[in-house]
């Protein structure tokens, strides 16, 4: 047939040992000259291959299915700025530490520097971005390079999943014709080759640290575990247990996936009681161990900051730790769940939690009920936009997953919300925290996900994803989202540039958009609420109709700054009673 090219059937071995390294999930962003791979993919019948229109939301939509399903995503796009336009994405899954796979077609080195179209220098240029960077060769129908290319693709993978995650990047030249052969000329009279396994690295912990920390443990008095998002499902329960024999408090970030454990240590609200001085001047720890990546909270960071001469332990899987705080005493770099096991196998021996302990631990949950039973009131009292993100983590049902957007959603999650018994599982692009690409990011969880997939988003990330909607009904998936809406850029009325009029225009940004019609040319459902009723009875028709359902809750950015600081400052005036009740407000001296 006219326009097949021969050399292209490699490319069918390229992709087998995609699929026997692991991947699964293939995101395509359609083109021209990222033909062969797109064909071959597809053709070769072994991967959940969604197609996106616009790279940059294919590249948000890969990361969402990464987050939710703890596995490789490959991303494919012709190129020129279609390979741009995957940087953000890119960015987010190797901050994260998302494995990632970007497959960018490009031209053969004899079109490079010539003045031919959509020609770009591509190779490298997610810079350092991506754990590895490499340009495939040309395809050629030989043994050698089908060797090459298999061997490649299993490199790959190998490379995206191994600790620390992360993205990787190959650059296919790609010469024309760009039709490859039918997968049945392919497949017939081929001589197979031999599938080499891969497996991923599994970083234990190192046996003389583990020993430094025990002894760091059994005799502190005031120990403190502090919890970051980690996303990956990993052995919460074990912990849980851990810190309660041990009688330590648990500081847990409700990305950390902690709060709905039901574990009798998690303390919710520090967010809120350490933003007071003298308080979180009482509470400082003897011991700190740390996990997962940096905290939402500032007021835990301008805590954790005051522990620079303390035994402070920070858990990573990569030698670049997080530690934005510079306090850790010893790093140790190995995975959670290892960790965790080798942690309980060295407390298994009859450890004996240290009596001062109860009084320590009392003393952190005491606050923290005190600023729960608060900010519910105020919660209670009036519909502001952390009421809305509350109700709609009461409404949806045992197993669902809540993507939470940058800005004040997710600062309203970790100061306001008490945990529960439900399980839940929240997800945030928390890598790099942008405002782009949340809308993908949740539609991709949904993709991969299980049960119902919410997104909690503000009104200028939503307007910066509009396209990621497309993919619900093109992929007739399911997506509840809930817009807080207050005419742009309600965070800034929490940080200084507030205080000076003459600028703050520009950093409020009105837009004065009704998102309606947006919504139903995406073939959504759209609705309004104003109370926590109206968004239990939304979600309940969405659970019953499936499809897109959008619901806005509209607010005064203004008069919500008002009464979200009127919470606080409540729940801190009641932290500084229980804490001058404890002998530590006001302080004189020692803690508790």
């Amino acid at each position: 047939m006219s326009g097949i090219n021969p050399a292209l059937s490699v490319l069918y071995e390229f992709m087998l040992a995609l699929s026997d390294a692991g991947l699964r999930h293939v995101v395509i962003s359609p083109g021209s000259r990222s033909t062969p791979l797109t064909m071959s993919v597809v053709r070769c019948g072994r991967f959940q291959v969604w197609s996106q229109l616009d790279e940059r939301s294919s590249g948000f939509f890969a990361v969402g299915i990464a987050r939710a399903s703890a596995e490789p995503v490959a991303l494919i796009c012709t190129s020129g700025t279609a390979a741009g336009n995957y940087l953000p994405a890119v960015m987010e899954a190797h901050t994260a530490r998302l494995p990632l796979l970007v497959l960018t077609a490009d031209r053969p080195p004899e079109l490079h520097d010539v003045g031919s179209n959509q020609t770009v220098r591509q190779s490298g240029m997610y810079g350092p971005f991506v754990k590895w960077q490499h340009d495939l060769a040309v395809p050629d129908d030989n043994d050698t390079l089908r060797r090459y290319l298999a061997d490649t693709a299993r490199r790959a993978v190998l490379a995206a999943v191994s600790l620390p995650r992360g993205p990787v990047h190959l650059n296919v030249p790609l010469r024309e014709p760009l039709i490859p052969p039918a997968w049945d000329e392919f497949t017939c009279g081929r001589s197979p080759i031999v599938r080499a396994q891969v497996f991923p690295s599994q970083r234990l912990p190192h046996p003389a640290a583990l020993e430094d920390m025990a002894k760091w443990l059994r005799e502190s008095q005031r120990p403190l575990l502090v919890l970051g998002p980690m996303e990956r499902p990993w052995n919460v329960a074990a912990l849980c247990q851990f810190a309660k024999a041990q009688k330590i408090p648990v500081l847990a970030d409700p990305l950390s996936q902690v709060r709905t454990a039901s574990g009798e240590t998690t303390i919710c609200h520090y967010d809120v009681f350490l933003r007071d001085d003298t308080i979180a001047t009482a509470l400082d720890a003897d011991f700190v161990l740390r996990m997962g990546q940096t905290p939402t909270s500032k007021s835990l960071g301008r805590y954790l900051t005051r522990h620079a001469n303390t035994n402070s332990v920070v858990i990573d899987e990569s030698p670049v730790w997080r530690d934005p705080f510079f306090t850790g005493a010893m790093a140790i770099e190995t995975d959670v769940d290892p960790f965790v096991q080798a942690l309980l196998e060295h407390t298994a021996a009859g450890d004996e939690a240290v009596p001062t302990r109860v009084s320590w631990l009392n003393a952190w949950r005491t606050l923290d009920a005190a600023c729960g039973d608060t900010l519910f009131r105020a919660i209670e009292s009036q519909w502001q936009e952390a009421s809305a993100l509350l109700a709609l983590v009461d409404a949806v049902p045992d197993g669902s997953t809540i993507v939470v957007g940058n800005s004040m959603p997710i600062r309203d999650l970790d100061a306001f919300f008490p945990g529960g018994d439900k399980s839940l599982r929240f997800l945030a692009n928390r890598g790099v925290s942008g405002i782009d690409g949340v809308v993908s990011t949740a539609v991709g969880a949904a993709a991969a996900g299980k049960g119902m997939t919410a997104l909690c988003i503000g009104d200028v990330s939503f307007y910066h994803d509009l396209n990621g909607l497309l993919a619900v009904g093109r992929h007739r998936l399911d997506l509840f989202v809930l817009v807080i809406h207050n005419d742009g850029g309600g965070i800034f009325s929490f940080l200084p540039q507030a205080g000076h009029l003459d600028t703050f225009e520009h950093f409020r940004t009105p837009h004065g958009l009704d998102f309606a019609e947006a919504v139903r040319m995406y073939g959504g459902h759209w609705d309004t609420v104003d109370n926590p009723e109206a968004l239990r009875e939304a979600v309940a028709r969405h659970l019953r109709q499936g499809g897109l359902t959008v619901v806005e809750a509209r607010f005064d950015a203004d008069e919500n700054h008002r009464v979200h600081e009127d919470a606080i400052t409540a729940a801190v005036t009641k932290a500084r009673t229980v804490a001058a009740a404890l002998g530590m407000y006001p302080r004189e001296g020692g803690g508790v």
